[in-house]
């Protein structure tokens, strides 16, 4: 059981069970629909989220009592959520397959988070979107969540240069406040990035 298992397998949602609100609100910027994966999901909140608008989701995450809680949470919300244990590491992004990707607070080593980001840029359709809030290398001192080594998070040019041929609809680095659960409380230093595949 990985340390991820272990933090979800209480009955809390950690993380709670609404939207990112950066996210939600992303919404209205691009025409996010159809086939979306959410990777490293936790325990689902945005992913039901975007089953509830409509599209069909495919929620990734190695933690099964993640999982879990995200079947749970899109029962409870009259939602379906397909769920697939994935281990990023090796993961298989198949060329051109989806119409949109989120990744939410999605952190990894630099060598994985530089796999995952080029395996998001190849497996969006044409036209298709991909959106991402993260923490940025300035969130540390924030103490408001988020990893406690500098290596585990993102650059701006972890965006712009992966996507530099993408139509960017949105780039914002700074600060913002954020209430997700117990675990996301307060101002901290993000990244927001939504972009559409040409």
């Amino acid at each position: 059981m990985n340390k991820w298992d272990e933090r979800y397998k209480q009955d809390k949602y950690v993380y709670g069970t609404e939207p990112n609100i950066f996210m939600k609100n992303a919404m209205a910027k691009s025409d996010l629909s159809g086939e979306v994966l959410a990777i490293a999901e936790g325990e689902g909140r945005n992913a039901v989220y975007l089953a509830s608008q409509g599209m069909n989701v495919t929620s990734w995450d190695y933690a099964a009592s993640g999982l879990a809680k995200t079947k749970k949470l899109a029962l409870s919300k009259k939602v379906q959520v397909h769920t697939e244990l994935i281990d990023l590491e090796k993961a298989s992004f198949k060329q051109n397959h989806w119409d949109g990707v989120v990744c939410i607070f999605g952190h990894f080593p630099e060598d994985l988070r530089q796999k995952t980001l080029q395996g998001i840029k190849e497996t969006v359709k044409p036209g298709g979107y991909f959106v991402s809030e993260v923490y940025s290398i300035f969130q540390i001192p924030y103490k408001s969540g988020g990893p406690k080594e500098e290596t585990m998070l993102y650059r701006p040019e972890d965006f712009l240069n992966t996507f530099h041929d993408w139509k960017i609809i949105h780039f914002f680095m700074g600060e913002v406040t954020r209430h997700e659960g117990d675990l996301h409380n307060g101002l901290s230093h993000v990244i927001q990035f939504i972009g559409q595949k040409q």
